[in-house]
């Protein structure tokens, strides 16, 4: 495996390994989403990496080497030597809003002999990510393991940018199945996140709609938490996601707020919060979102026979929040246990998809470091 590495900021770059040509290379491009709506900009990117296969994706903060950037664009091109990867798209709009039903025609696309792993990088601003992770393990036979992540839009929550082969866009979700005998994959996701206050019951929702806790509008009971803090919503609402045990889940999950609707006082969630689940408010230290990252890595090193080649890092912009300005201690502890000589891209997330670490299927999670580890 070969792999460079570059960062572009004030229209410059920076190659973190010797700038050379690769042979049809996977290319990751990770960046702040004003900048990715620049036409100048994607052609600076084209003009020095010149391939057919990129994947763009907006963020809330990038992630390269033991870094945490902003206002950037980072750069991931990855040729394998044995292996191979196809790459496929589909928008929210061409199956009428149905999250599940596009996950089920991403999956139809792709190839399904010796498929290896799936990995996902999705809109974060329609798409409701647990339909679309159930609408790919739905006929995900053979359990193929899943992970990714929904992109991102610093604190904005005004639209993020997907896409692949084209200028970014928005409502689009990419798949990407790998392909080879001598890959290693493995993936895991932890938070370090605490449920504190009472613990109560969703009374009313729809789907990733969160309309009333103990029969309380739930706006008006974040409202009630969140004190002066309401005004700045749904940032603030990062500060305190919801941990969310369902009744037909033996795991809990941890979901955190995406938008908020004033009229009928509801709140809008990056996955599912199914009626008759039992959630608290969480809350989480910076010492406690880097042990969970820590966990995270330690749960991804398991079992391994290779040393990890390339890691992909997705975390959630709740954790990015919390930690400011020792935002980067988080990856450096990673680093730390999978390898500092390991190359490693990604971002921060509106949400993280992995499965949990005794299970097969993919869940989505939120406020979680999220790794798949990659060699050949």
């Amino acid at each position: 495996m070969k792999v460079v590495q570059a960062i572009q900021k004030n229209k410059s770059w920076e190659y973190l390994q010797p700038k050379k040509e690769l042979n049809n290379p996977l290319v990751f491009v990770f960046g702040e989403r004003k900048l990715l709506q620049q036409n100048d900009i994607l052609e600076n990117i084209e003009k020095e990496f010149p391939y057919q296969h990129k994947i763009f994706g907006s963020t809330a903060g990038e992630i390269i080497k033991d870094r945490v950037l902003d206002n950037s664009i980072t750069v991931t091109a990855i040729e394998f030597e044995n292996s191979t990867f196809q790459i496929e798209r589909a928008n929210i709009k061409e199956t009428n809003n149905d999250s599940q039903a596009l996950g089920r025609e991403l999956f139809r696309k792709l190839t399904k002999e010796n498929l290896k792993h799936i990995f996902i990088i999705s809109e974060g601003s329609f798409v409701n990510g647990s339909a679309l992770i159930n609408g790919i393990e739905k006929d995900n036979k053979n359990q193929v393991k899943i992970s990714g992540g929904l992109c991102g839009d610093n604190e904005r929550f005004e639209k993020t940018l997907v896409s692949y082969r084209e200028e970014p866009q928005e409502g689009e979700v990419i798949i990407l199945g790998l392909y080879g005998e001598d890959l290693e994959i493995t993936s895991s996701s932890c938070g370090g996140w605490i449920p504190f206050g009472p613990q109560r019951i969703i009374t009313k929702s729809k789907d990733n709609i969160l309309y009333e806790i103990d029969d309380i509008p739930a706006l008006d009971l974040y409202k009630k938490y969140l004190g002066d803090k309401a005004l700045e919503l749904p940032h603030s609402a990062l500060f305190f996601p919801l941990n969310v045990q369902a009744q037909n889940n033996s795991q809990p999950v941890v979901r955190t707020i995406l938008n908020i609707d004033e009229e009928n006082k509801s709140m809008i969630f990056a996955g599912d919060l199914p009626k008759g689940s039992k959630v608290q408010l969480m809350m989480a230290s910076v010492d406690a979102i880097v042990g969970g990252a820590g966990d995270a890595a330690i749960q991804a090193m398991q079992g391994r026979v290779k040393k990890p080649e390339i890691a992909l890092l997705i975390s959630c912009i709740g954790r990015k929040l919390v930690m400011a300005q020792r935002t980067e201690e988080e990856v450096e502890e990673v680093l730390q246990i999978i390898g500092c000589d390991t190359k490693t891209t990604g971002f921060y997330s509106y949400g993280e998809i992995a499965p949990f670490q005794t299970q097969e299927n993919a869940q989505l999670h939120n406020q979680t470091m999220t790794l798949t580890l990659i060699s050949e």
